[in-house]
């Protein structure tokens, strides 16, 4: 092969870069193709080596082949190369490690890549190269959960784009506005910049940006509780993904989304069915039949929902272990693992959380941390009012319970998303109602919290959740009769000696309880003496008492 054949010249970098920007995206890829022999013998010497680098890494970033590419070329850069490089090269070299890192979900490599190049503005008058820098930024920081810087670089970036006429490079840029947007909780400012975005982008063969258009929409509505129109969105959105590439990570994503939304409906049809089976045994009671062909229909449709959820689900995980995509595989596990907890499989739905834990661990992904969080809270929960378990150890499910809510709400407050940290509440409110804890004025600020955080919207789901929340605060928890019967005078005929006594014998346990059975915290909380909490817990029969 000629030394001809291989020179990478201004004319071709400038029409991958005008493909790029007019998002002609057929062409562009047809391009490289022609152009094949610059991938497999590649010079990092020779001239506009570093800039194809750039470029190449745009154009893997929109479908071209897989991030390996780029990483492969990127290699090929020794430390001798790259200090000779000039500065406008150099930055466009430093520009596909970025990506390279964004692709690995290393978002603080990534992000320093991108600083370097945004650090450097004044010394360059490429804005193309700095609108995608700006634009890429916004995408790690929305992957980090930070979403008002986020919104700042994506829209300095489109703001770059549309200063040079790149109007269908802007309407790129909007697709990641508009959902930063949603997830600050302004949904129909989200539906606007998407139209608009759409309607740059239709006469385009953008098959990857149409999709993720198409998601948007169908995530917006999701959260709405609009769960059909969802998955037309979401059909539609793989439909164009595979235009482009039929193992394409975010058909993953799509698949995904689709079987959450069919979970969503699952568990409607399911409160339907034991709604029926309620009324069923109300007829029963009173002599009146009923005729039971809906409930098989219902029970039918339950469970096609449920085989096609995992079905997507297999498929969404095998797509996403190619890329080794750990915050989508991690979202594949909880998927799972809702759905082995709404089938009661505990054990099942466990080990997919701690799964997703440990994969959101090794990037550092608070969010995907968080929400694994969530769910093994909501496992716990199950225990509880099931009394599964050891029965020795008296409130160790409740405890890890509430222990896994503390986490989950920590770690949301490192991102702003405010739906995932309503969530969070939501859940440590539910868990201190639980027959263990019943503490209704704690639940009562994790239920305020969660309303605040909310702006009348709720976290895919959990509408319910937060109407049971709201209810058991308003029951104020369940108060034991004896108490109840106190409130009103009737003690019958005991002394007020006997009353303390019995008092003590009521509330000193619970409070055992919440201080992790440590005598000595209970003594020093309430001002008595450990020797007496240990007679009071004894004769409760919640421990024996020592020898006097």
């Amino acid at each position: 092969m000629s030394q001809e054949t291989r020179e990478i010249s201004d004319d071709f970098l400038a029409q991958l870069k005008q493909d790029l920007v007019c998002r002609r995206i057929g062409r562009g890829m047809a391009r490289l193709e022609e152009h094949h022999d610059l991938l497999t013998i590649f010079d990092p010497e020779q001239k506009n080596a570093a800039r194809f680098a750039g470029y190449l890494a745009q154009w893997v970033d929109i479908g071209f082949q897989r991030p390996a590419l780029v990483k492969e070329i990127v290699a090929r850069f020794s430390r001798s190369i790259r200090s000779r490089l000039p500065l406008q090269d150099y930055l466009y070299l430093r520009l596909a490690e970025g990506m390279i890192a964004m692709s690995e979900e290393a978002k603080e490599e990534a992000i320093a890549h991108l600083d370097f190049v945004l650090g450097l503005e004044e010394q360059t008058d490429d804005k193309e190269l700095l609108s995608i820098a700006n634009f890429w930024k916004g995408r790690c920081l929305r992957m980090k959960g930070e979403y008002d810087e986020a919104l700042a670089y994506a829209v300095k970036g489109r703001e770059l784009a549309m200063e040079l006429g790149h109007e269908p490079m802007a309407a790129v840029m909007r697709v990641l506005e508009s959902w930063l947007w949603f997830q600050k909780g302004n949904a129909k400012q989200a539906l606007q910049i998407l139209q608009e975005a759409e309607a740059a982008l239709s006469k385009t063969d953008d098959h990857l940006t149409l999709g993720n258009i198409y998601s948007s929409y169908g995530r917006i509505a999701r959260r709405q509780g609009r769960y059909q129109h969802a998955i037309e969105h979401f059909t539609a959105a793989i439909a164009r993904y595979r235009k482009r590439d039929p193992r394409h990570r975010n058909i993953a994503r799509s698949l995904n989304n689709l079987a959450l939304v069919k979970r969503l409906i699952a568990l409607q049809l399911r409160r339907k069915i034991d709604a029926d089976a309620a009324r069923r045994r109300k007829a029963a009671t009173r002599g009146r039949a009923k005729d039971n062909g809906g409930k098989d229909l219902h029970r039918n449709r339950f469970e096609q929902l449920h085989q096609e959820a995992l079905a997507e689900l297999d498929e969404a995980a095998a797509i996403y272990q190619q890329y080794r995509n750990h915050h989508g595989l991690g979202s594949v596990h909880l998927n799972y693992g809702y759905l082995h907890l709404d089938n009661g499989d505990l054990e099942y739905a466990e080990r997919e959380a701690k799964a997703a834990f440990q994969l959101g661990e090794e990037k550092g992904d608070h969010i995907l941390m968080a929400r694994a969080r969530l769910l093994e809270c909501m496992i716990e929960n199950v225990r509880v009012e099931e009394e599964i378990g050891d029965s020795s150890e008296p409130g160790g499910h409740a405890r890890l319970a509430q222990d896994c809510a503390r986490d989950a709400i920590e770690m949301a407050q490192q991102t702003q998303n405010r739906s995932l940290l309503a969530d969070a509440y939501i859940w440590q409110g539910l868990t201190c109602c639980n027959r263990f804890f019943d503490d209704p004025e704690l639940a009562r600020r994790s239920y305020d919290q969660a309303v605040t955080l909310s702006k009348g919207t709720h976290p895919d789901g959990t509408w319910e959740e937060l109407e049971s929340l709201k209810s058991k605060v308003l029951r104020g928890g369940r108060v034991d009769p004896v108490l109840r019967a106190w409130s009103q005078g009737s003690v019958g005929d005991k002394t007020f000696q006997q009353i303390t006594e019995q008092f003590a014998e009521l509330i000193i346990p619970k409070v055992w309880e919440r201080e992790g059975r440590k005598v000595s915290r209970v003594a020093s909380r309430l001002s008595m003496s450990p020797k007496k909490v240990r007679r009071i817990l004894g004769r409760a029969g919640r421990r024996k008492p020592r020898a006097e």
